[in-house]
């Protein structure tokens, strides 16, 4: 270390580097310190500029004075991240042996990454104009559009925002310009705010259960409480989240929720906006740079006191906040698979205990991390054991597929059953978990199988492009009309996608409103609120869906739910596949009987006996947990060790598993207590041109884990091969692929 006279600057960028940067700070600077926590920026290498953050600064130096650049320019005013938040972005660093300025910036909104100022900004809001109030609707007969914008601002307490406007209209923009020609709406402009604030709400009566869930919570606060909200679906957990959130802000504090996907859950936000008095906004990838900007400003700033988000909302700064809601906490989707790979459920609880703020973790399928956790008292399980408004739990019935013929992929009993609820009026809910027309297309003379060219895995015909499609690299072929292998005109599809069940099932119910539900159907922004509308006002009598049907929506007029495959998850090389399982059919399953009507579940399967599934249909989650919980134990597999995988990828098959080998030796040589399992290829052994293979780690202590992986990862840095593969560490992995 150099000592210098002047102060240095210690500077994180978004580069992949394990390190600070030190810059000199300018002497027309100097009533400017400290610039901790502010953007600055910064020369960077020949000719390039950057921008950079201060993380701390001081007169040393592994850098010689003279050597040192300085500064060119402090962006902010004030910092952008105090020195609570500064520690704990530091402290996830480490833990997820990420490089410090790539973890910062990435967790900063876009805007502040390129240098823009942290400003609020004025937007435009459209609102019906004092003639547009008196004029007569029957002039606008034939512009339907125009009428249908004209009849939303007219109903709205206020002006609309552009978030509003797209919500419900697609192509919005013309109709209202020729609103505006036409004098009949007009626009303002003021602050931005891409969720409305009501101003008048609903007050929620909670029943005993709930209420006794709300009041243990309420206790807990006096002690920034740790929960795991532990509700059976239908129970009203999204009831008393509000509760608990009114409450924070009414004693002045602010509340983070997070949910796996905002796109999939509109009429959440619509029940938090109804019932909650104050400002929402939003944090998702869904939003304009400007809008995520104004979110993180107003949340910082304590404007706003409710912020909603997906996964990168963990981030948001808070003035004053009072409690972080993990919905659904037992979803996949809160652990990032790119980049920096960190979990916003572990976090958000971080977060809650650095910032003295209560947590509440929900779910009716908790984790078996948050269940092991609740065992070593580091969470206070509250159980929710009924359903609302006396719903009742539906009924189960096996459909034991075993040697019986099957139309595509339903079950005659599956089939006779939906007759008869389409016939009551009622809705039916069918859950395959594959998009696409087909999974394999297959020649019928010799077997060959149609793969992608960059990944291992077979390409997914979807029947309305005609294409072949890699769900992994995006990659899309024609679909052919001759086997490469031996030239034959038949090529079958093999297996049953969203598609072709929508297609199998149009021929069965030709008079039924049919409404398929994955991410083919759902790019469109709105689209998934339109889908929900469309459900809630009885318009469709089948769904038919992927996932996203699972999570957290609440159609009352379903009535029957079929699961056509329940057996993807039994036997499978993923550990977790059979806790994955038993939470996607629970879930599912909740979607059925959830108001006065009684709601009945059918599961196809090939296995009606086996001991998982049983246990599934006797609506006993918490035993199916349990039994998951014992098995890991007996074999050593989180949540009772710790593990952290290697993955190296390159396009020569060499190259990674010759990285990996001198990282196992590399480790082996510092560390002999851990256990290390590989080099081993990836079960999906290319992908995207790359050949994968990783190394995987335990430790039954964390601490012991940890200590090793710092200096292990200065080591990979070293090895000269590194170079030529792409290599990543990911630290409490949930999918080994």
């Amino acid at each position: 270390m150099t000592k210098s006279n002047r102060i240095i600057a210690h500077v994180v960028l978004p580069v992949p580097v394990r390190r600070h940067f030190d810059y000199l700070i300018p002497d027309n600077q100097s009533t400017r310190h400290p610039l901790i926590g502010k953007r600055v920026l910064v020369p960077f290498g020949k000719s390039r500029k950057k921008v950079g953050l201060v993380i701390g600064q001081s007169n040393l130096s592994e850098i010689p004075p003279d050597k040192l650049k300085a500064i060119e320019n402090v962006i902010d005013e004030s910092p952008l991240l105090n020195d609570k938040q500064l520690n704990l972005l530091q402290w996830i660093s480490n833990y997820y042996l990420a490089p410090i300025g790539d973890l910062i910036f990435s967790s900063l909104p876009p805007i502040l990454r390129l240098g823009h100022k942290l400003e609020i900004k004025r937007e435009i809001f459209w609102q019906v104009s004092a003639t547009g109030k008196t004029t007569d609707k029957s002039s606008l007969s034939r512009a339907k559009k125009q009428l249908a914008i004209l009849g939303f601002l007219s109903n709205l307490d206020g002006p609309s925002s552009r978030f509003a406007l797209n919500e419900q209209f697609h192509d919005w923009r013309n109709p209202v310009n020729e609103l505006i020609k036409k004098g009949l709406v007009e626009t303002i402009e003021r602050e931005s705010s891409h969720l409305d604030h009501q101003s008048d709400f609903i007050d929620i009566i909670l029943n005993a259960e709930q209420q006794n869930a709300f009041e243990l919570i309420c206790k807990g606060m006096e002690t920034n409480g740790r929960f795991l909200l532990d509700g059976v679906t239908g129970s009203g957990k999204t009831e008393i989240y509000i509760k608990v959130i009114q409450k924070v802000v009414n004693l002045g504090k602010q509340a983070l929720v997070l949910v796996p996907e905002i796109g999939l859950t509109p009429h959440f936000i619509t029940r938090f906006k109804k019932r909650i008095n104050a400002e929402i906004v939003l944090v998702h990838s869904g939003l304009t740079d400007n809008e995520r900007l104004q979110a993180w400003i107003k949340a910082k700033n304590g404007t706003a006191k409710v912020i909603i988000g997906t996964r990168s909302a963990v981030w948001t700064p808070m003035k004053s906040p009072g409690v972080i809601i993990v919905d659904e906490e037992h979803d996949p989707s809160y652990k990032q698979q790119e980049g920096v790979r960190y979990s916003a459920k572990d976090i958000a609880i971080l977060r809650s205990r650095d910032e003295k703020a209560t947590i509440i973790l929900g779910s009716a399928t908790p984790s078996l991390e948050s269940l092991h956790n609740v065992e070593k008292n580091k969470l206070n399980r509250i159980t929710l054991y009924t359903r609302v408004e006396n719903a009742q739990p539906p009924k189960f019935k096996l459909i034991d597929l075993r040697g019986k013929k099957l139309h595509g992929a339903l079950s005659d009993e599956l089939i006779e059953s939906m007759r008869q609820v389409i016939g009551d009026k009622k809705q039916v809910l069918l859950f395959q978990n594959r998009r696409g027309y087909s999974p394999v297309q297959m020649c019928h003379e010799c077997g060959w199988i149609h793969k992608c060219d960059r990944c291992d895995i077979p390409l997914t015909f979807h029947k309305h492009l005609n294409r072949l499609l890699c769900h992994h690299c995006g990659i899309q072929r024609p679909q052919g009309d001759a086997c490469q292998e031996c030239s034959s005109t038949e090529i079958i599809p093999v297996g049953h996608g969203t598609e072709r069940l929508y297609e199998t099932l149009s021929e069965l119910f030709p008079d039924a409103n049919i409404l398929r539900i994955d991410r083919d159907t759902t790019r469109h922004k709105g689209a998934m609120n339109s889908f929900t509308d469309k459900i809630l006002s009885g318009e469709i009598d089948i769904l038919v869906g992927t996932q996203m049907l699972a999570k957290g929506h609440h159609f009352p007029n379903v009535t029957l739910v079929g699961i056509i495959d329940a057996d993807m998850g039994l036997y499978s090389n993923d550990f977790r596949a059979g806790e994955k399982m038993g939470q996607m059919i629970t879930q599912v399953s909740g979607r059925a009987g959830r108001a006065s009507h009684p709601g009945t579940v059918m599961i196809q399967t090939h296995y009606p006996d086996h001991p998982l599934i049983r246990l599934l249909i006797q609506n006993d989650y918490q035993n199916f947990a349990q039994i998951q919980l014992t098995e890991r134990k007996m074999v050593n597999l989180p949540p009772y060790i710790y593990q952290v995988l290697l993955r190296a990828e390159g396009y020569e098959i060499d190259q990674p598993l010759n990285f990996l080998r001198q990282s196992e030796t590399k480790l082996r040589n510092i560390a002999d207590n851990l256990e290390i399992f590989g080099p081993y290829p990836s079960p999906i052994e290319k992908r995207r041109g790359r050949y994968r293979f990783q190394l995987l780690i335990h430790s039954e202590k964390r601490s012991e884990l940890q200590k090793y992986m710092h200096e292990w990862v200065n080591k990979l840095e070293q090895i000269k091969i590194g170079n030529k593969v792409r290599w990543s560490l990911d630290v409490d992995p949930i999918d080994l692929l």
